[in-house]
Order: structure tokens, then sequence, then C-alpha cells
């Protein structure tokens, strides 16, 4: 019982301190918290506990999330740290209280560093021979009325390897400088000097000249730590991790030492006070600069970390929500020279139909016998959409098939679509099980005309770090990029909905409770038993338990199942209520799905109880009004220039339509049509000041651009949308 009450104790701290940094209040975060330790995922938390909560959105609950996270590790290795130094016997009522107070990890291993075991250093060899006694007399500063040398003769000891004085008071200057580092106080301000004043600075190292040729701008490079960009950091430290660049902290040498004199050398009455003076400029040099340029980087680095991250996780947002073509017979090419154009036919509900290899680009230029074939393929199984790869040979083969299009009036609508990942995707094990006898190739086809039908539910499949929407994807935190890159896919995939009865198991593995295994058995459970009919049939799948279908319930829709209800975001748990509000009208549950004109005859206050506030009821009458609501917005084709094929093309001046295709924190690519993607720097962006190119534009925005620049050699493209 005393446990439970401390942990009960220990949760308020942590829920008061989470609601302070957040400004939300105390029973929110108190809410949420019980929630997530129930096991509700928010998704589910935010669309159907509304209530609970308080109305905190999917970012709000994210961050207590994060926080409560960030607060049990702190508390845990407060545990060890008390622990630890308790066993050594060195715990006092002082230093558990600084312990207690501590509010973020940096500072309390920052108090913990002088009771964590250590490696063999000068100053572990000067106490060894006996000299802590002399450095704590050192240490205390107090005069001593008696020479130096006097003093020193005490500690001589030739057999412990003191010969003389001088090698004493050397040694007592090494505890003495490596006490002074190991101060919490001392540390912090340095590191504090180090991050407001100081500079980061890149070096190249010596010859290395030529083969860092891309990493030129940071050959003698400095900027202030407190200004720096995450995207320039990251890049530096990229080609420090390649070998080719040295990276430092650079701050006021001289100023750094006057101060840290002023304030570890305090008695100059004292009789050692030159030497602790000196033993000031050993232990800044040594020991203390060191330690604060790894800190301070490291620092910058995570800080970097989070927004390059933040980036990915938006831009990867706005492409897996881009706007599907919808459930179209669809043709997918993959494009290519020497082997032929890879072509694949899909239905409307994905499901692959056949596959054939054209060779209408050089060296064979068959354009009669391809276009023969394409159109064959066209009137036979009636298809209604044309995706094409935008990797190699893509324009010709756009150019090719814009042709045969023309040639027989053929009002069909024809995509560029982007190929990133999909060879990755091509050679994975999922898609090995998903077509065991076709090519790779041919399932890079497939895949293609997949992402034009439903961009979600086919991107799903691949490796986000792969799908082209990153900034130094490969250099952050792989562990919080890929918690990050999950919750996304997540939150995307619950917002839109997913088709239980076509759903494939990746798709449904994102899917709010359900996760990879049970998306399995689900998929195989449908192989089985065919189409499900009902969302409680879910209970029926095997490992599938209550808790995963009350998370799940909402997500998944059952078209033209018995229940229409199913077919909705209205969670079974509230189907009772849906059917009071019919019996109200006097109609049917059926009559009421998707009739606005009957569900806005409803008050809504009426049938708020015990269980369900007004948010709930309010989210439920929206449903009913127009249920399955796509959040994603309406499919719309990019028009490249018929005249534009490649760099060379390409005219300063040209007014030219593309599509953004990664969103970064100095501008945006945009993809032209012409195989390399130009950038709108961020000066670039708009007529007003820019200080955040996510907020002018996004992943799949459709604009017009002017070339400002072509540099082919260097394959970069300059363009703007100040024209």
């Amino acid at each position: 019982m005393a446990s439970d009450t401390a942990t009960n104790t220990e949760l308020l701290a942590i829920a008061k301190q989470i609601a302070i940094s957040l400004s939300i209040s105390e029973r929110q975060v108190q809410a949420t918290i019980e929630l997530l330790d129930a096991g509700n995922t928010i998704p589910f938390i935010a669309r159907y506990r509304k209530e609970a909560t308080q109305g905190l959105d999917e970012m709000a609950l994210r961050a207590i999330e994060d926080a409560l996270e960030k607060a049990r590790e702190l508390a845990a290795r407060k545990k060890t740290v008390l622990k630890t130094i308790e066993e050594q016997g060195l715990l006092t009522d002082s230093l558990r209280k600084q312990i207690a107070a501590c509010t973020d990890l940096p500072t309390l291993e920052a108090i913990y560093l002088p009771f964590k075991p250590k490696r063999r250093t000068r100053a572990t060899i000067a106490r060894e021979r006996g000299l802590q006694p002399l450095a704590d007399l050192l240490l205390s500063q107090k005069a001593l009325g008696r020479p130096k040398q006097d003093i020193l003769k005490q500690y001589v000891n030739p057999e412990l390897e003191v010969p003389d004085a001088t090698t004493a008071l050397q040694g007592a200057l090494d505890i003495v400088a490596e006490s002074w580092a190991d101060q919490a106080t001392t540390r912090t301000w340095l590191a504090k000097e180090a991050k407001s004043r100081g500079r980061v600075t890149s070096q190249i190292k010596r010859g290395k000249k030529e083969e860092a040729a891309k990493f030129e701008m940071y050959h003698e490079f400095g900027e202030p730590a407190a200004k720096i960009p995450s995207h320039r950091l990251l890049a530096m430290l990229r080609g420090e991790a390649e070998g080719m660049l040295r990276i430092g902290i650079e701050v006021d040498k001289e100023q750094t030492v006057a101060q840290l004199k002023q304030q570890l050398v305090t008695n100059r009455q004292f009789e050692f006070y030159g030497d602790l003076l000196t033993a000031v400029e050993d232990c800044c040099e040594r020991l203390l600069m060191p330690a604060t340029e790894t800190n301070v980087l490291q620092e910058l680095k995570e800080k970097a970390d989070e927004e390059a991250i933040a980036v990915f996780g938006k831009n990867l947002r706005e492409l897996l929500l881009a706007p599907p073509a919808g459930p179209k017979v669809t043709i997918g090419i993959d494009p290519g020279f020497r082997t032929g154009c890879k072509i694949a036919v899909v239905d409307g509900t994905g499901k692959f139909l056949t596959n054939t290899t054209i060779y209408p680009t050089p060296p064979q230029n068959d354009t009669e016998g391809a276009g023969k074939i394409l159109l064959g393929l066209i009137q036979k199984y009636k298809v209604e959409l044309i995706a094409i790869g935008n990797g190699t040979a893509s324009r010709e083969t756009d150019a090719f098939v814009a042709g045969v299009l023309r040639q027989h009036d053929l009002k069909l609508t024809k995509v560029l679509v982007s190929e990133s990942g999909a060879s990755i995707y091509s050679a994975s094990e999922l898609a090995a099980r998903e077509y065991p006898d076709l090519d790779l190739t041919v399932r890079g086809a497939i895949s293609i005309a997949h992402r034009l039908q439903d961009p979600l539910a086919e991107l799903v499949k691949a490796d986000p770090k792969s799908i082209g929407v990153g900034q130094y994807q490969h250099d952050v935190n792989q562990k919080l990029l890929r918690k990050r890159l999950d919750r996304e896919v997540e939150s995307c995939v619950t917002s839109v909905g997913v088709d239980l009865n076509m759903a494939s198991a990746s798709l449904l593995s994102h899917v709010a409770g359900i996760g990879p295994k049970l998306a399995e058995n689900i998929v195989q459970y449908r192989d089985e038993n065919g189409r499900f009919e009902t969302r409680s049939q879910l209970l029926k799948v095997p490992k599938l338990g209550s808790k995963a279908f009350e998370q799940a319930a909402g997500f998944l829709r059952i078209r033209d199942g018995k229940q229409p209800l199913d077919n909705s975001a209205v969670h079974p748990e509230s189907y009772a209520i849906v059917e009071r509000m019919a019996k109200q009208l006097k109609a049917d549950t059926k009559s009421l799905v998707g009739n606005a004109t009957l569900v806005h005859k409803l008050a809504p206050k009426d049938f708020v109880d015990e269980t369900f506030g007004l948010p709930t009821i309010n989210d439920i009458l929206q449903e009913l009004a127009k249920p399955g609501r796509d959040p994603r917005s309406e499919f719309r084709v990019v028009q490249f220039s018929e005249s534009v094929h490649s760099m060379s093309d390409l005219k300063p001046g040209m007014v030219l339509e593309g599509s953004i295709t990664n969103v970064t924190h100095f501008g945006a690519f945009i993809d032209i049509g012409v195989h390399q993607d130009a950038l709108i720097h961020i000066s670039q962006l708009a007529d007003v000041y820019v200080k955040d190119p996510s907020e002018i534009v996004a992943v799949g925005d459709i604009l017009k651009v002017k070339v400002l620049e072509v540099d082919i050699d260097r394959k970069r493209i300059a363009v703007t949308r100040k024209f």
C-alpha cells in the first residue's frame, strides 16, 4: 500500500510538472496519463475520449506522452544515482534534496559526475600516491602561515613515486583540476557560455581538400552556436563522420579562463594562490573545454535532430495524405531505356491483372509496336488512369504515352508518380509475399499504379526514410526518427480510415491498437472466411481481444455491410446513441446515415448522459451528416511543359509548373519534370519575409515557378515564385 501511495504521489508530481511545462491544466494531464497507462492509443483518446481530456488534440496528447516518458526516465535515473551514491556512503541530505529538485537529465548527470566510477586519470594516480589530503588543503584555500616547501615535504614519498615536492604539488593540482572540472555549477556555467557566446567551427582535415569538395563551404567555417540552423550543423557533422572535417566549439579562451579564475580561486593571501591559477588554466584546457565541446555539440545535435525529424514528419504527412486518384483501372509503367518499360495493369481495387514490357525508348525506339500493345491494354481492360514512374526515361515515356493518347483521341489521365522507395519495396519480403511469382520490376510497376490510386495505402509498405521527403534522415537519431514516422503514419491512417475488406496487412498494421501480428491475423481470417459483414466480427479474429477492438473499431470501415454505421467513424460503443436519435425522429438508423437534413433536426444536448458528453455527441452528428469524410484534398494533375525534358532544355526566365517534393528549413524542392528537383530558396518563396517554408508550401503542392539559374555540372537548378 505504501508503494502504491508513493507511486501515486510521484505521478501527481509528474503531472504537475508536465502541466506547467505545456501550459495545460493538471486535470487534463492526469486524465491523459490514466488513459495512456490503461493501454489506450493517442488516436483513440483524441477521437473518442474528448470528455476525459477536455478536448485535447492529438498534438497536445503526443506532447504529454513524450513529457511523461522523459519524466519517468528521469525518475528512474534519479533512483539509480541515489542508490549508487548511497552505496558509496556519500549521500547527504543536501545532496538528496539537490537530486530530487532536478528537472532534466543533463543537470542530474552533472551532479552525479563526481561520484561516477572513472577510468584511470592523472587525478586517480595522484590519489593512489596519497596526495588527496594535500589536494583538500589546496581546495580549502585557507592561509597556512607556513612556507610552501614545509607543507609539501610532508607528502614526499619515493615508495609511492613521489620523489620530491614538485611532484607532490603537481599531483595534488591534478586532483584539484579534476575536482573543479567535476563541479556541476562550473560545467553548467561553461556550457551556457559556449552555447550563448561560442561558435561552431569546422576545418578541413589535412590532405582531404579534393575529397571534401562537396563540403567546400565548411572548409574554414564558423557560426554562432546560438544561431546555427539545424541543416547546416547536420551537414557539418556529416562531413566529420565521413572523415573530411573537424568540428569544434570555439570560445574566447582568454576571457573564459579569466572568469574561471575569479570563480575558482578566491584567496589572494593563500600560499598556493599562483599554483591554483595555473591549475585553472590546466583544468580549462585539458578537462573542461573538451568535455564542454562534446556536451554542447551533442546538445546542438539533439536539437538539430528534433528539428530535422519534425520537418521529415511534416513532409511525410503531406505525402501520405496526398489526394488519391481513386478506385479506377490503372496502368503502372516503370520506365527504362535498354531493359524497356515494364507495364502492369491493376483493377479499381488494386488487384493485379496482367503485365508486359514495351520498348518505345532508345536504343530500340519501337514506338509503333509499343503503341499497339499499350492501346490493346487500354481497350481490353477499360483503363482510366496511367501512372508513369518519374525515374530514368520517365519524360521520354511520358511523351510516348501522350502521343498514343493523342493519336487515338483517348481522354485518359496520365500522371508522373514518384518512384522514391519503390525499388526498395519491390525487393522486400513484403513484396515477395504479395507477388511471389512476379519479377522485381513488375512489382515496381504495380506499386507505381497503386501510388496513384491511393498513395496512403501503398506508401505505408515502404520504409518512410526511403521515400524522399527527409532532411539528413540517415544522420539523425534513428530511434526518435522511427518513433516520429510511425506516429505520422498511424495518425494519417486513422484520420482517413481503412477499408477492412480491402486493406493490406501493411495498412492494417498502422491502425491504432492493431500492429503487424494482428494485421496478419485479420487478413488470414478474411482470406479463410470471406469479407467482414460487421465490425463485431473482428472479435472472432485470433488474438484480437476486446481492448484491441475498442481501440481499432472506429477507424475501420465496412462498405455495404449489415450495419450502416460500420462505414462511418461512429464508434460501436456509441451505436445505442444513434438508435436513440433515430427513434426520436421516428426513423431507422440506415435512413439517418448521410441524411444531413434529418440530422440537423436533432438537438445535441438531448443525448448527453453520464457516459457521453457534448463533444462526442457533436462528433457523432457531424459524422452522420457526412459519413466517411476523407480529409484528403481533391486529386489534381501537374502539367509539365511538353518542351522541357532535361536540364539542358531549361533557360533562365522560363515559367514552369511543378510539384513540391520536399520542404526543408532553407527552402523547398520542386519537380519540374527534368529528373532533377529544383530548389526554391527560402528567400524566393514569397514577396514577404518567410521564417518557415512549411508555412508557405507543403509536399504535393502544385505551383508555377520561374527558372533563375541552371548549373548542369553541379546538377543544381534555382527557381523562384517571385515573378
